[in-house]
């Protein structure tokens, strides 16, 4: 049972503790990673910066530190090895309500009612263009001030207050409107840590030949386009889209599927040869 959840239970655990150390370094002064999601210090000496909020900042015309740089360049460094999408997995708190949607509307038919997605998924990318635009007329970062994900940050540890309306809005809308609705269509952070992804050396792998076509990967994934390879070839995942939570691989049963570090696996594969 555990291995059918093990990055499940791992994911959980990663978001909780993250969120734990937040509130104990405002409640307790136990500064281990003090901050919140947009800047943050760790261990009272590595600065972590959000690089979609930088850029934010870059075209609202503010004055950005050295600090904030050097953060900005550790997290996308970061993401560049594990996986963009990653942190919308692993670190985001809104994606245990949009996997609890998700998994309300597998249990109740709701995906079957709705055959077709009544949205693009390139409206994120869209959204991040005109944070852009709005940062530079407005000298603020635009998307930061409405961001649910801060809401429900600053939520968590300052208190809820426009948080819950926050959860409740994202919870519904995912449930009723629109599959994966906000993290998969309609999030700029999501949208930029998938440009990332795309170079990302974590991806997970198909293989083809242990695949016996039982669609359950496509049927949990919240970003199914990304599976466009099961039952046809072995490759890994080329979309930056995947947001690596494993959840493919733990209901895979025929073993079809796992991580992978592309390129260099193929170079040690070669040096065996």
């Amino acid at each position: 049972m555990i291995k059918k959840y093990r990055f499940l239970i791992a994911r959980r655990i990663t978001q909780t503790s993250i969120m734990v150390l937040y509130v104990i370094a405002n409640v307790y002064g136990i500064n281990i990673l003090m901050g919140n999601l947009s800047t943050s210090i760790f261990l009272k000496t590595i600065p972590l910066s959000d690089p979609y909020a930088v850029l934010q900042m870059f075209f609202a015309g503010a004055f950005i530190s050295f600090d904030i740089l050097i953060g900005a360049l550790i997290i996308t460094l970061f993401y560049l090895i594990v996986g963009g999408r990653a942190f919308c997995s692993w670190v985001c708190p809104v994606n245990m309500i949009t996997d609890l949607s998700n998994y309300l509307r597998r249990r109740f038919g709701f995906n079957q009612i709705q055959k077709k997605q009544p949205a693009s998924r390139n409206m994120r990318y869209w959204v991040i263009v005109i944070s852009f635009v709005i940062s530079f007329f407005m000298g603020v970062a635009a998307f930061e001030l409405i961001s649910p994900i801060s809401m429900v940050h600053r939520g968590i540890i300052f208190g809820m207050g426009f948080g819950w309306a926050a959860i409740l809005v994202i919870f519904l809308f995912d449930l009723f409107v629109l599959k994966n609705g906000w993290c998969g269509h309609i999030c700029p952070l999501g949208g930029f840590y998938s440009l990332i992804g795309r170079f990302s050396l974590i991806r997970v792998h198909h293989n083809a030949p242990n695949c016996t076509a039982c669609m359950k990967c496509k049927e949990v994934c919240p970003e199914n386009q990304v599976l466009y390879m099961v039952t046809k070839t072995s490759i890994p995942v080329s979309s930056g889209e995947c947001i690596n939570c494993g959840r493919c691989i733990e209901v895979c049963d025929d073993n079809a599927l796992n991580f992978s570090i592309i390129n260099l696996k193929k170079e040690i594969q070669n040096e065996v040869r």
